[in-house]
């Protein structure tokens, strides 16, 4: 039972915030809506922890298409990153802002960008493309990210400002259009880079959120640098380009890690944990 306590711990977490938030809110959606996430990631981690390979991809398609379909295109929330601004200038604690909280703000101080590894719904398509370890490189292109941020800030601030009519319905469009650049623009830059993630490590406005509080990550890959004897197989399987062989936090690329754990999967040592 040892191996499944991070998977009940996880769980057990999910459901502290489903029953907070649908005391606080009185609406038992709250309640279903994260006892099916937090389900859904205990059970990719109990699969990882029995070695199923395909743990990771389990959870990515269930949290993705749920998050995508069904609260996106069924329940018309825009919780693209233009969705948080748009409840923010409402000032209302809903949507968009709560799953930006829980799992983008705060929830990156325990399992770090996790959300890009298992949940997000762009990478859920992206990972299906040819390039799983990176061939080129744009380091120098990381600004973009900012650039994007501020871009969906201003675009959202603009139409409070415009006073445009029927918000509601123009943030939905927002959320089909956005995704379809985002999809569009991640597919184009794998196949320039080829590099699956490069859309991820360059562009994503929504890492802005998420690489400061995943420095301090109480979830993390761990190396144990006795053991490790420099083969670089761990660094040839990260998708992120993670200085994994490093027990430092300030090891390279530190906040990039989206905690699939390939390169546990590739060390023949295990070194990494």
């Amino acid at each position: 039972m040892k191996k499944y306590i991070p998977s009940i711990l996880l769980f057990c977490l999910f459901e502290i915030i489903a029953v907070s938030l649908t005391l606080a809110k009185g609406n038992l959606f709250y309640f279903l809506n994260f006892t099916y996430i937090g389900g859904c990631i205990a059970a990719g981690l109990a699969l990882f922890a029995r070695g199923k390979r395909y743990a990771r991809r389990f959870v990515q398609f269930a949290v993705g298409t749920y998050m995508l379909v069904y609260l996106g295109f069924i329940c018309r929330e825009n919780m693209q990153i233009e969705g948080f601004w748009y409840y923010l200038f409402l000032g209302v604690f809903e949507a968009a802002v709560i799953h930006y909280a829980v799992a983008k703000i705060l929830g990156p101080l325990i399992f770090g960008r996790g959300w890009c590894g298992y949940a997000c719904w762009t990478a859920m398509v992206l990972d299906f493309l040819p390039y799983k370890r990176p061939e080129r490189h744009g380091r120098r292109l990381g600004f973009i990210r900012y650039i994007a941020f501020a871009l969906s800030f201003a675009l959202v601030a603009g139409l409070f400002l415009m006073k445009a009519a029927d918000l509601e319905k123009v943030m939905f469009w927002l959320f089909i259009g956005g995704n379809l650049l985002y999809y569009t623009a991640g597919i184009v830059l794998a196949y320039v880079f080829r590099d699956n993630r490069a859309f991820c490590k360059y562009v994503c406005p929504v890492t802005v959120f998420l690489k400061p509080m995943s420095y301090y990550s109480m979830l993390r890959v761990h190396c144990d640098e006795g053991k490790c004897i420099r083969c670089g197989k761990c660094l040839n399987a990260c998708p992120m380009e993670v200085e994994v062989n490093r027990e430092s936090r300030n090891r390279e690329n530190a906040t990039e890690c989206i905690l699939c754990y390939e390169c546990v999967k590739a060390c023949p040592v295990k070194a990494l944990r």
